[in-house]
């Protein structure tokens, strides 16, 4: 057997067992509706949520996600936290307009974020102030719902999240918001972002309660309060920069954990043009790998072997390594449609994956590249990654 055919063997080889024993991550049927599923059975008595928002300079989103948390037509109490990190753009103002504009000032409270302390991430020290505010009365809320300033929820999704939360007995519910598909860069470029978080996590396996995997997504996440507390609050993870899923690992701990697709929560976020996209990678992909040049090193080897190899024996190969190329290219393929189809992205731009996973593994480089350059973790202006 030559090299090549070996590279061929190893590719098709990884892409069966992606498809066959890696969780279904690719069937995207872990979602927050789907048809057939039972349906929910919603609590007694709802319970109070308090609903916390960290903010740093949101100008362009956070009206819009205040007031799409004000028309929650959710049955019990619940309270509106915006922590203001220090924004300098009016996102304090345009909270409280928003609030006003739904009829809903009494329940926003915009909190004023103390500076940043040593050992922890910007989002993090927010979040923790926000929910110490939240809870600071004589009855604390049950649930706490964070979510970030660039999400819009439709009306039903407090609701529901509740109610999956108390009826299948989860301390930790998290979406995975639904993240802007509308420019060409982000029709190309954002589906596969989704699917390699999810081959990353597997949600099937997030979601089994006896399985060690854990994760959350960050845009929408409803923790129980006294589970959180618990575990040691927000300070367990002060200096994380993949936050999200390190508090579905410490709350895993806690108990079951539950992470889907949805379009109930919605990212306000544009991402047309490459570098918006490539600041998103970069800021977090470092850290995933925990700052290992060996295990970069190890990563963009398995990432040209998963992605690379396959399309090139597919194009240039012969014998055997180009069928067995091309059949790894097919099952990329494969992997690839039912997140196409969730995102309504035409089925054409499959056969691109390849070329898509490349620039991410470019992005992956210069995660690592920005964090030896002292600009690790980059997000609103502060350099937020471990030295």
């Amino acid at each position: 057997m030559n090299v090549l055919t070996l590279l061929g063997a190893l590719a098709l080889a990884i892409w069966i067992y992606l498809l066959s024993a890696r969780g279904g991550f690719w069937l995207t049927r872990e979602r927050d509706t789907q048809p057939g599923d039972s349906p929910l059975i919603e609590p007694d008595a709802w319970p109070a949520v308090a609903v916390v928002i960290p903010a740093r300079n949101e100008a362009e989103s956070i009206a819009q996600t205040v007031e799409s948390l004000c028309r929650q037509d959710y049955p019990g109490a619940f309270r509106i936290v915006v922590v203001d990190d220090q924004s300098d753009d009016g996102t304090a103002e345009l909270a409280r307009a928003a609030a006003a504009a739904a009829g809903a000032a009494a329940r926003l409270d915009v909190l004023p974020g103390a500076p940043l302390p040593d050992g922890w991430t910007g989002k993090l020290w927010a979040v923790h102030q926000g929910i110490a505010h939240a809870c600071a009365g004589e009855e604390p809320p049950a649930w706490l719902l964070l979510t970030d300033a660039d999400i819009a929820h439709t009306p039903d999704n407090l609701r529901r999240l509740v109610t999956r939360a108390v009826s299948d007995k989860r301390v930790l519910v998290s979406l995975m918001a639904r993240l802007r598909c509308e420019a060409w860069f982000e029709r190309t470029l954002i589906p596969a972002f989704v699917l390699f978080f999810q081959m990353l996590y597997p949600f099937a396996w997030v979601n089994r309660r006896r399985h060690p995997m854990a994760a959350a997504a960050g845009g929408c996440m409803l923790v129980r309060r006294d589970a959180l507390q618990t575990a040691g609050g927000i300070q367990m993870i002060r200096d994380e920069i993949i936050d999200d899923c390190s508090l579905g690992a410490l709350m895993k701990k806690q108990g079951a954990i539950w992470l889907g697709l949805t379009e109930r929560a919605v990212s306000l976020r544009p991402y047309d043009n490459l570098g918006e996209i490539r600041r998103m990678v970069s800021r977090t992909a470092y850290a995933q790998l925990k700052y290992s040049p060996w295990l970069l090193a190890g990563t963009i080897a398995s990432l040209l072997l998963t992605f690379i190899v396959p399309p090139a024996l597919a194009l240039f190969g012969s014998g055997a390594a180009q069928l067995m190329g091309s059949l790894a290219w097919l099952a990329m393929m494969v992997a690839y449609l039912p997140m196409l189809h969730f995102y309504r992205c035409a089925p054409g731009y499959a056969p691109l994956l390849p070329g898509i996973a490349a620039l991410y593994t470019l992005f992956t480089f210069d995660s690592a590249f920005q964090h030896w350059r002292g600009r690790g973790g980059m997000w609103k202006g502060r350099a937020q990654a471990r030295q």
